[in-house]
């Protein structure tokens, strides 16, 4: 197995640039999750790793190897795209040692290859049938399979689980975070569903407009965001983000009845606006007619309930809770936080303040 290098990586559709300029070492073994909103390039990010589409600048480096204007057979990789692309009319068995047996490998080899394969999948017991017997999940692991009997030095997955219901995502999770553990394989996946991300990731690449915002493990994106991009971007639910004002060191709110936050960060001047971030996890409410925050909706959903506020200023917090009790809509409540767990952000540059 191999790790993944890219310098400098640049991206042009004629006279518009997509990708600008992405540096980003994946170590052997690692497995990496490109990550962010439609549109963002972490598709054409990985698409130039597997050499289909032309990098216009920069390198890329396989196990070491410039592969950058390589064609896709010689990189080393294989890729399971987000449509499974089976033969229907071949069985299972055939759909995984297709690519092999058109590559003039021996039938035993390719059997062996084949068997082991689907060991590691757990698809023995349906190497006969054909594709349109099969689940979507299972489906999936067949184009999985095809990948793994190339025995290639990096795995590249493009958004594999979006076709499948909730339930077959997660068992597909969990399936490739075994499959990552088995084989210890370098892996690149792309989704736009931070969820996956974090389940799967040694390494998450979070991405926007063609640029990387941050690279970091999951629990390091999740606690200690660059910027309120990534803060937003990273937790589910997503961080609430409530104007503030500084007034004395401290941090006026206005959302919270004006509750003042005591803060060791650097701020800037009294007066400017900065925009303070509270996760729903670190927060709860209690009854206060006093106050002028009230719950407009109550989410229960069994082992977890969130609560949906709007404050006199028309900013909405949402806020998580393990009770099964909610308040009732219509209620004003206290919202009740920890100020070590709150982070603040520049208002203009969005950029995290320490």
């Amino acid at each position: 197995m191999s790790g993944v290098e890219l310098t400098n990586v640049i991206k042009k559709y004629g006279e518009t640039q997509v990708i600008h300029g992405v540096d980003l070492k994946i170590d052997n073994g690692e497995f990496c999750v490109f990550v962010g909103p439609s549109g963002c390039g972490k598709s054409t990010l990985l698409r130039m790793v597997a050499g289909l589409e032309e990098t216009t600048g920069g390198t890329i480096e396989i196990g070491s190897r410039d592969v950058t204007h390589a064609d896709p057979s010689e990189r080393g990789v294989a890729m399971v795209f987000q449509t499974y692309a089976l033969y229907p009319h071949m069985t299972v068995e055939e759909n995984m040692g297709f690519g092999l047996k058109m590559n003039g490998v021996p039938k035993a080899e390719i059997e062996k290859k084949v068997a082991e394969a689907s060991q590691i999948l757990q698809l023995d017991q349906y190497l006969k049938r054909k594709p349109k017997a099969l689940s979507g999940g299972q489906r999936q692991r067949v184009a999985i399979g095809r990948a793994i009997v190339r025995g290639p030095e990096v795995f590249l997955f493009d958004e594999p689980l979006s076709n499948l219901d909730a339930e077959l995502r997660v068992d597909m999770r969990v399936e490739i975070a075994r499959l990552h553990s088995e084989i210890g394989a370098t892996m690149i996946y792309v989704t736009h569903d931070q969820v996956e991300a974090m389940t799967l990731a040694d390494k998450i690449v979070v991405l926007r407009a063609g640029h990387i915002e941050q690279v970091g493990a999951p629990m390091d994106l999740f606690r200690d965001p660059d910027n309120k991009f990534v803060a937003g971007f990273i937790g589910s639910p997503s961080m609430n983000f409530l104007t503030g004002v500084v007034q004395g060191g401290s941090v006026r709110v206005p959302a919270l009845n004006d509750e003042v936050i005591e803060t060791t960060v650097t701020l800037p001047a009294d007066g400017t606006e900065v925009l303070v971030g509270m996760r729903p996890q670190h927060l709860g409410v209690t009854s206060d007619a006093a106050s002028s925050v009230k719950v407009e909706l109550a989410e229960q959903l069994g082992g977890v309930s969130y609560e949906y506020l709007r404050a006199a200023t028309g900013e909405r917090i949402i806020v998580e809770s393990k009770d099964d009790d909610v308040l009732p809509k219509g209620d004003t409540v206290k919202v009740a936080f920890d100020p070590s767990r709150v982070m603040f952000f520049d208002a203009k540059t969005e950029a995290r303040l320490r």
